[in-house]
């Protein structure tokens, strides 16, 4: 995914955040060149514990890109053909991809049209014998409503993996269920009881818990890189034996699997950024609140009580002439995106599925009328109030 930043306000500034960095980077990056250890080595063994303890997960194990992270957790939850995994319509198809490359069936639901994610309500709905798993999508950087999914899909036996691509640092209240015993690392690594109401990183909550680093997202690598998060020792053990062709010892192959390994420089860079995720989130949120509170002929976007919102997209909703709106923008060097332009049940990759436009209307609609702003912990309170006064 391109982002143009030729435009005065780009949508996103990736030059801008590795300026601030660069003499810490470039030096990190130079001594793993110098190490000549390049694949899984002691960068990648720290990141993954430091990742482990922010994200409050027993386990991470990175992989080399997103994609390849939903894959591989669909394959350590042996999804197979003949089974049905539900998902929404209005995410990036790397979401169902995955699912058709494992060879199950896609079953989208669609989403709550205020927060651009699944609907429990609409996921009871799609449940069948055949269905098996779950693919919750927590859009934007806003979490799911997982306390009513997880409830779901405890009551039918289903597995749930949580694609938080877009939302590294997002924190749920989730009740948990009283009659499963789960428990949650301190940041000092110690093991303790889920407290009711317990506030979770999105990604610790589920099966397991799928990242993305792609460079435009609010943790980024130079290039991409994705992780996995589990509370499961089994499940961590079978990922990081899938991520390296099935081995766990060098050249002996106990099941099928694949080469997805993450870069030990992609590893170095992430230990550096990892740092400032919570204050660049934060930032996030101070550029949100100008644009809220400014914004008044378009609706912004709602959050709901259970979840922050570490806006990957500041999304707004333009009802009538959005493209027209992105094009004046754009005449005043201001960027706009639309994420997604073309929901994943009208996209030819999913026709054998043979729905129709209209059978998921608020995926529709979301298409057809949301835009996005630019959203980065660089963009300044003044440019934020031109684009602000731009669309006024």
């Amino acid at each position: 995914m391109a982002v143009s930043t030729s435009s005065k306000i780009p949508l996103l500034n990736i030059k801008a955040q590795y300026a601030k960095l660069q003499t810490e980077i470039e030096q990190a990056v130079l001594e793993v060149l110098r190490s000549g250890h390049y694949v899984l080595g002691p960068q990648t063994k720290a990141f993954e514990k430091e990742a482990s303890q922010f994200l409050a997960a027993k386990h991470a194990i990175t992989c080399a890109n997103g994609s390849d992270a939903l894959y591989l957790a669909l394959l350590a939850l042996d999804i197979k053909p003949g089974d049905e995994v539900i998902t929404t319509p209005f995410t990036f198809a790397a979401t169902a991809e995955a699912i058709e490359q494992v060879g199950a069936k896609t079953v989208f639901a669609d989403i709550d049209p205020n927060t651009f994610n699944i609907d429990p309500q609409e996921i009871e709905k799609k449940i069948t014998p055949q269905t098996k798993a779950v693919i919750v999508v927590h859009l934007y950087g806003q979490a799911a409503a997982m306390n009513e999914i997880m409830a779901i899909a405890r009551k039918h036996k289903l597995k749930v993996i949580e694609d938080a691509a877009q939302a590294f640092g997002t924190k749920y209240c989730y009740q948990g269920d009283p009659d499963v015993t789960d428990v949650i690392l301190s940041p000092s690594g110690r093991q303790d009881p889920i407290a009711p109401q317990d506030d979770r990183p999105v990604g610790s909550i589920a099966d397991i818990g799928t990242f993305s680093f792609y460079p435009t997202k609010n943790l980024s690598a130079a290039g991409d890189a994705g992780m996995l998060a589990t509370n499961s020792d089994e499940l961590a053990a079978r990922l990081r034996r899938i991520r390296v062709h099935g081995s766990d010892r060098r050249y002996y192959h106990d099941e099928l699997g694949v080469n997805s390994r993450m870069d030990e420089i992609q590893a170095a860079i992430l230990r550096i950024k990892l740092k400032h995720i919570e204050s660049w989130n934060n930032r996030r949120g101070q550029i949100a609140e100008i644009y809220k509170q400014g914004i008044t002929r378009y609706q912004c976007p709602q959050c709901i009580p259970e979840s922050n919102h570490i806006y990957h997209q500041f999304t707004i909703k333009v009802t009538e002439g959005r493209d027209e709106l992105k094009t004046k923008l754009a005449e005043q060097d201001i960027a706009s995106e639309i994420y997604y332009p073309l929901p994943l049940h009208m996209q030819k990759l999913f026709e054998h599925l043979g729905h129709k436009p209209e059978d998921f209307p608020n995926s529709l609609e979301a298409a057809q009328t949301i835009l996005c702003l630019p959203i980065f912990p660089e963009l300044t309170d003044d440019e934020a109030r031109i684009v602000v006064e731009a669309l006024q």
